[in-house]
């Protein structure tokens, strides 16, 4: 197989994977409520279990069964109304060793991060903007880095990653937050443009930090449950970076939009608006 040929193989897996998860994801985000909460839980779970296995912790123990509650038990105090208890969770895991209790607080901070962020005013739009931030980074690294290569941007980390496709990232990842905000509020996408890349360097820098765990744990993919991208983590290692640096953003904005952190973008008519 030539060298152009190998660079593009694994790309009609993932086209194929993600004319799945795509409309799925898109059906959740928009109908919201139990549906959207359920993906996130069981997404919880599937983490902590994938993560778990990495590090061939056991799980068919009460404690293996405890460390894959728990995430789903913190997800379901949330949804109550108890988000500082929720978030407090975290803590207790650590009793179980550093390794055993990463996967679980990986989970937690993430998958509340996303359930926050959907249960904003501005919830659908939230989502679907972190969501095509990350998307778009990852895309526009994988085509950028593939047509014009380079200098590699971490070699002893993840040696298939270019400096190019990392600047291609960002710019795909700051044009597609400058186009969600631009369509769910007009007015904020200079807010959007700025948050888009602001958070295209979180999700960068959470696909290193995944690189670098399966590096030393010495394994390719974090699992095989999505052909052509790997595991849950392979998958939305960008989206567990990106979607607490949101949940943050969102807490200095209150009714607002997240992207609109910016004073110049905050116009007071928005809180007289109803946005789902």
């Amino acid at each position: 197989m030539s060298s152009a040929s190998a660079r593009w193989s694994d790309l009609r897996l993932r086209l194929l994977s993600a004319a799945v998860l795509v409309p799925v994801a898109a059906f959740c985000i928009w109908r919201g409520g139990l549906v959207y909460d359920a993906l996130i839980l069981l997404a919880m779970f599937g983490l902590v279990w994938e993560g778990e296995t990495l590090i061939r912790q056991p799980l068919k123990t009460w404690r293996g069964g405890l460390l894959l509650a728990w995430p789903v038990i913190a997800g379901l105090a949330a949804l109550k109304g108890e988000w500082s208890a929720a978030f407090w969770m975290i803590w207790p895991t650590l009793l179980f060793g550093f390794p055993a209790s990463v996967p679980v607080i990986t989970s937690i901070v993430g998958g509340l991060s996303l359930l926050w962020l959907r249960h904003l005013p501005f919830g659908m739009a939230s989502v679907l903007f972190v969501l095509s931030v990350v998307i778009a980074s990852d895309s526009f690294a994988y085509l950028t880095g593939r047509v014009f290569g380079g200098p590699k941007l971490a070699p002893s980390i993840s040696p298939g990653k270019t400096r190019s496709g990392a600047i291609g990232g960002l710019l795909g990842a700051s044009l597609a937050g400058g186009l969600v905000a631009w369509l769910a509020v007009p007015g904020t996408q200079i807010g959007g443009l700025i948050c888009g890349a602001v958070l295209g360097i979180f999700s960068q820098s959470g696909d290193l930090l995944e690189s670098a765990a399966k590096r030393r744990l010495g394994v390719k993919d974090s699992g095989r449950l999505i052909p052509g991208h790997g595991g849950l983590l392979d998958r939305f290692d960008g989206l567990l970076a990106a979607a607490p640096a949101a949940a943050l953003l969102s807490l200095a904005v209150a009714t607002q939009p997240f992207w609109s952190i910016l004073p110049a973008h905050l116009p007071t008519s928005y809180g007289s608006s109803s946005h789902d």
